[in-house]
């Protein structure tokens, strides 16, 4: 990874979050952490030496606090996605299309990327999706109504769902 990698940790209501960043944008977010340990062992595979610097990414820290509040809707930081495939970064961008308290199954997705077949394909990029909340990937769920998977666990999925179905239209 070109450049110099920063990184946050604060507290959520799912716990420790974790946002790193490149000059290009948000690169990697992680939920419910347990400590900043865990997080630098992600961040040492994609950068041998990030550097804690909160105050580089307060804007989107503040973003977060505003979103668990139920009081944003959608983030306003810039991404670097650079680190998927092709259709992976398609996937991305198409998740970013979901309105906030909506959802929307794999199949729709699958399709709306123009492969109407490769929804497996399609979940397994939404999956790896390095950028949670800020990409909304658990807006993603199947068509009969359940929710699928998770980075994390389905719990917090269904936090984050429950959490904008009570902001939905209050905003």
């Amino acid at each position: 990874m070109p450049g110099p990698l920063t990184y946050t940790m604060f507290h959520t209501p799912l716990g420790w979050t974790g946002v790193a960043a490149t000059p290009a944008g948000i690169c990697r977010v992680a939920l419910a952490l347990s400590g900043e340990p865990e997080f630098l062992k992600t961040l040492r595979i994609l950068h041998p030496s990030p550097e804690k610097r909160g105050d580089k990414l307060a804007g989107v820290e503040k973003e977060f606090h505003l979103y668990f509040r139920g009081m944003l809707k959608q983030f306003s930081c810039k991404l670097d996605l650079t680190g998927g495939t092709c259709f992976q970064q398609q996937v991305w961008r198409k998740l970013m299309t979901i309105p906030f308290g909506k959802t929307k199954s794999y199949k729709w997705l699958a399709r709306s990327v123009n492969r109407p077949k490769a929804f497996r394909a399609a979940g397994n990029a939404n999956g790896r999706n390095p950028v949670p909340v800020i990409v909304p990937c658990h807006r993603v769920i199947r068509q009969n109504g359940d929710l699928g998977g998770f980075t994390g666990g389905t719990h917090l999925k269904q936090f984050l769902l429950d959490l904008e179905a009570k902001s939905y239209g209050t905003i």
